[in-house]
């Protein structure tokens, strides 16, 4: 019997700007990524330092990671949610990955989800997502909506690679 490729669950990172410490939207999706990971699966914690001088959002989570994974990744250099889905890739390809799992914040996630799908597109891994239960942002989704506009170009960079 063969057994089958893990699933990739990739934690988004999340930080207000070099505080040292995990912001908490960020804690709030490491712990949404350890209740739903189990010792199979692999983990990409992705995130960088967005003040010079700090540590990355994933070396943060790495340092308070409590959850089970056959393999923990740490992704510091990912700026952007398409930088994260790039950065995944190669784990995604290397574990032949059938499902990647996107652990971010629920106004995040539709965006998250389009990003990954796209620069995913031809591994033939299933995207889904996952977030802690959190209140609805109106702020934090209208953010969102100029983002949107830079997807296709973030994307054919990525591809250009």
């Amino acid at each position: 019997m063969t057994a089958s490729p893990p699933r990739v669950v990739v934690v988004l990172g999340y930080s207000d700007g070099g505080r040292g410490e995990l912001h908490p939207v960020c804690a709030a999706r490491l712990a949404r990524a350890a209740e739903i990971t189990g010792p199979d699966d692999v983990v990409v914690l992705s995130g960088w330092a967005r003040v010079p001088g700090t540590r990355p959002e994933a070396e943060l989570m790495a340092e308070a990671w409590r959850g089970r994974a056959g393999k923990v990744v740490v992704d510091p250099v990912a700026r952007t949610t398409v930088g994260n889905a790039a950065n995944a890739f190669d784990d995604v390809r290397r574990t032949g990955a059938r499902e990647v799992v996107v652990v971010t914040s629920r106004w995040h996630a539709p965006r998250a989800k389009a990003a990954f799908r796209l620069v995913l597109r031809g591994t033939g891994a299933r995207v889904t997502s996952a977030s802690p239960v959190e209140p609805a942002s109106p702020h934090a989704s209208l953010r969102e909506l100029p983002l949107w506009l830079l997807l296709p170009a973030q994307v054919a960079a990525v591809r250009r690679r």
